[in-house]
């Protein structure tokens, strides 16, 4: 389960309710069934890994991963298995005898992970573990997380405001905005089906484009803008749209001098300006055309969504 959204959301709170580091004013906090709200953050069973590692520098990694043993009593004969069947798990083996200072930023946080799947707990909460690593030690690490809470097979929270780890991770995201959960679901139900704007311009690389306008007779207008077949009743509307549901096309829904154009190697971005905000479009890789070029933008009405201008919420169309 991925906690996203804007930093100052609720999403670490949260976490930090549910490992008993804050109190919840209301509602129920359950683990297996059972009420954890007025227990102990030691007596819940649950394992932390924090944005800073938070690694004992004086200690071996060895000694990092064993540390929760030691605290729990866990019998002393079994902490070598463990601390070694845990270590695989990340790839560590190799560096057990070193101390954090001697580890890079993405070895030091397989060090955290470890430390956390020694203890086997019931829940894993996780607090934007990769924040603090480069762009591609954060690609790894993400699929190393990602395979290891498949393997593991336990409750995992993951906090982050990244939504490529959310829609990459998650079995199941909780989208927040202000303290207030705006959806849940699958990656797939909330790219596909975003219950408000928010939601819809929070998700996706690029995010939905979102243009205001209003239907007149079944036809979306708006400045540049004219799709028909739009069956909900007139007046003001958001419709949105994803990159890749959009072709260029002469004679398109919209036609507007070409903004900018992004080379991405697997297609190339291109972007008009539409009542003032951005509006994206991938087009083929070998797509070329000079900025201030006039360009067609043709969109399929089915794949289209739209949103009430007042509450920014999904209208579901006849």
């Amino acid at each position: 389960m991925v906690l996203l959204g804007p930093s100052g959301c609720g999403k670490t709170t949260t976490m930090r309710m549910v490992a008993g580091l804050e109190d919840a004013s209301d509602g129920e906090i359950l683990i297996d069934g059972k009420s954890v709200k007025d227990l102990e953050p030691k007596d819940r069973d649950v394992a932390m890994v924090f944005q800073s590692y938070a690694l004992y520098p004086n200690m071996t990694v060895y000694d990092n991963i064993r540390f929760p043993l030691k605290v729990r009593g866990i019998k002393k004969a079994d902490h070598e298995a463990r601390v070694l069947q845990a270590a695989d798990r990340v790839e560590l083996r190799e560096f057990l005898n070193r101390k954090p200072a001697e580890l890079s930023g993405g070895q030091r946080q397989r060090v955290a992970l470890a430390r956390a799947i020694v203890r086997k707990p019931k829940v894993f909460l996780m607090d934007e573990p990769l924040s603090n690593l480069d762009a591609k030690l954060r690609v790894s690490t993400r699929a190393q997380i990602k395979n290891l809470t498949h393997d593991l097979a336990a409750t995992t929270i993951y906090v982050t405001h990244d939504q490529i780890e959310a829609m990459t991770l998650a079995d199941r995201v909780v989208v927040m905005n202000r303290g207030v959960v705006q959806q849940v679901g699958t990656p797939t139900e909330i790219y596909d089906n975003p219950e408000n704007t928010f939601v819809a311009s929070f998700i996706g690389s690029p995010a939905m484009n979102l243009v205001k306008g209003e239907v007149i007779g079944g036809t979306f207008k708006a400045d540049h803008t004219e799709i028909p077949g739009v069956n909900v009743p007139d007046g003001a509307v958001t419709l949105g749209f994803r990159a890749e549901d959009a072709l260029i096309a002469k004679d398109g829904h919209i036609k507007a001098p070409l903004y900018t154009l992004e080379m991405l190697g697997d297609a190339t971005m291109v972007s008009v300006r539409i009542g003032g905000k951005l509006v994206a479009v991938k087009a083929d890789k070998s797509y070329r055309a000079t900025i201030g070029d006039a360009v067609g933008i043709q969109i399929d009405p089915e794949k289209c969504h739209l949103f009430s201008a007042e509450t920014g919420e999904r209208i579901n169309r006849s």
